[in-house]
Formats: C-alpha cells, structure tokens, sequence
C-alpha cells in the first residue's frame, strides 16, 4: 500500500429536525450535503503529516499518539483521535481543504474525521467507521457528542435525509420532495468547546436516572420529574423525539406545511427547554418565518450558534445556501 495515491470527499451535514436527542439513544433526521472536506495525498510511511488551506501550521504526527488533546496545532487534535483509535494506522502526507463553513454547525470536525479514517486506511463500515470517528471526537476534545454527525456522513444517501435511531443504530433514508428547498443561513460562529453541552448531556444523565432512558420516555413522565431545570431538558428531548416521528411523516405524505410548523415548534422546544439557542439565532428564525414561501425554520446543530436551516418553496430565499442531499463520504474519481 506504501505510496498509493488517495483523494477523499466527506460531506458535511445538516440537521433538518432533532437536536440534542442522539447521545441519549434518541431520533434524529440530518442529510449529507453538497459541501465538502477534501483529503489528497500518499499512503505510507510512519507518520502522518498533513497541511491545511484553511490553517497556517501543518502537522505531523508519529503512527502512536497518546494524548491527542494536547496536539499542536489544535486542529490536528481530531486528526490525532482518529489516528489514536485505528486498529492499524498507515502513514500519510496530503492536504486538507473544505468549504464547509468552520463553526457553523454543519458539521466541518465529523467530516475531517471521517475523511481523515478513509484517507489512512480504515475499512469498516458506515457505522463502524462512524464509532471509531466519534470516540476519536470524544477524546480528542472531551466533549461528550453523541454518533449523529459521524453517521449521517457515512451513511448518506443522495436526494435524501436520514432517519437514524441513535439506539439501535439504524438508518432509515427518506426521500426528500423535488419541489422543495433546504436552505442553510449562517448566523453566528460557535465552538461545542467550553459551551454548556456537556452540562446538557449530565442534565439528561440525571433525568434518566429519575425515569429511565430518555428515548422511551413520554413527555407526561418528562413533567413529573422535581428538578425545574433537569425537567425542562428532559421534555425537550422526549418531545423532540417524537417531532422527528411526525416530520419523517410528514415529507412522505408530502405534507410540508405540517413539516415546517414541525420545524418551529423544534426550534422554540430548544429555545425554551433547552437553552441552546441564542438572540440572534430566534431573530433568524423569525425572520426567515415571515417571508413568503417559507415553511418552517429552526436553529440546527449543537447550538449556541451557527447555522439556522429552513424548508421552502423553490425560490422563496435569496439568501444563504441551498443545499442538496448527496452521497456519504467516498473515494473521488480521480
């Protein structure tokens, strides 16, 4: 394998409805889109060296990395948590680009990551590569996320979004009307680390502690829990649950108006109950909501920023990104 030319594309991915449900084996509903990272270079040796457009220090790394945390430049440290996990990592030299939006939510690291694990050898499948992908995510930035992002680009599936049960593992395509647009509106720039979302996930720890797990629970058992703030994440999560239920519905009877209310009740469950969203991602939203042909809108991703995505007729925007929905990450044609 030593020298062997590689060209890899991971897609990044949108959230069209189900946040802060996959780390408590909940529903979620992301498609892949049209945005890419890009990974070229040569298979071999015994280290990994790699540049960036978007970055002005390379990295290199020896095939044995303990701490990938304490990486430099630090955003080789998803780099090093990939290479930490392979079963037997190769060496590598190549270059990095992307033109997925860097904290905007659309999930620019899972795409690294997952192209950084083709780009070095790694063989499993979708969901094998999407594990090994989180778990290098959790330990490199000890941020405990949940297998949404690293899944859904592995897994994708062109003209579709997914429906993935972060339980049982499973993934469900569903086809995605042709007279409908998704559009992405940047908001505001933002970074999981140092956010509150691991407060977020101990707050779910603590719900199910009090009435079992969170992706069997009824809204009703979400109420009866004493601690206001606990109770509130927990009524979030069980509701948000079922909204990806009814939206999955909802794009197979064609129903987008029904989606798109789906869409705002999602993003006010996260406003109110949730506390991820932030002023400025409410006015988006609102804004967005007002506009003819819009169906519905609501703040994606892991929150405190980033990206606000919206269902509308062809058309109705000219801002932002339309997106389409396109295959999981792969080796390019080259």
């Amino acid at each position: 394998m030593s020298g062997q030319r590689v060209h890899v594309l991971a897609p990044g991915r949108v959230n069209l409805i189900g946040d802060h449900t996959d780390y408590t084996g909940g529903l979620v509903l992301p498609m892949t889109i049209d945005r890419y990272t890009e990974i070229k270079g040569t298979r071999g040796g015994d280290r990994v060296h790699l540049s960036s457009f978007d970055e002005p220090d390379a990295l290199d790394l020896p095939l044995h990395v303990e701490r990938p945390q304490d990486v430099e430049p630090t955003w080789g440290r998803l780099v090093a948590g990939v290479v930490s996990e392979l079963p037997s990592p190769v060496g590598f030299q190549g270059k990095v680009s992307t033109d997925i939006p860097i904290g905007a939510g659309l999930s620019s690291s899972a795409a690294l990551e997952v192209a950084v694990a083709l780009a070095l050898g790694y063989r499993g499948t979708a969901l094998e590569t999407a594990q090994l992908c989180r778990r290098a995510e959790n330990r490199a930035w000890g941020v405990p996320t949940g297998i949404m992002d690293q899944l859904a680009i592995t897994a994708g599936v062109k003209g579709h979004a997914l429906l993935i049960d972060c339980g049982d593992l499973t993934v469900q395509p569903v086809r995605l009307p042709s007279d409908l647009e998704i559009v992405v509106v940047f908001v505001q720039q933002r970074t999981l680390v140092g956010s509150p979302y691991a407060e977020r996930v101990a707050e779910c720890a603590a719900a199910e502690a009090v009435i079992g797990p969170l992706r069997t629970a009824t809204t009703d058992e979400a109420r009866t829990i004493d601690d206001p703030v606990v109770r509130m994440r927990a009524m979030h999560v069980t509701g948000e649950n079922q909204r990806v239920r009814d939206f999955a519905s909802a794009l197979g009877a064609h129903d987008l108006h029904t989606a798109g209310r789906l869409m705002v009740e999602s993003h006010e469950s996260l406003r109110l109950l949730y506390a991820t969203s932030t002023p400025a991602m409410d006015a988006a939203v609102a804004q967005l909501c007002a506009l003819p042909g819009v169906y519905g809108a609501r703040m994606t991703g892991g929150g405190f920023g980033g990206c606000v995505v919206a269902l509308t007729e062809p058309g109705a925007l000219l801002q932002g990104w339309v997106v389409q929905a396109v295959a999981g990450a792969g080796f390019a044609a080259d």
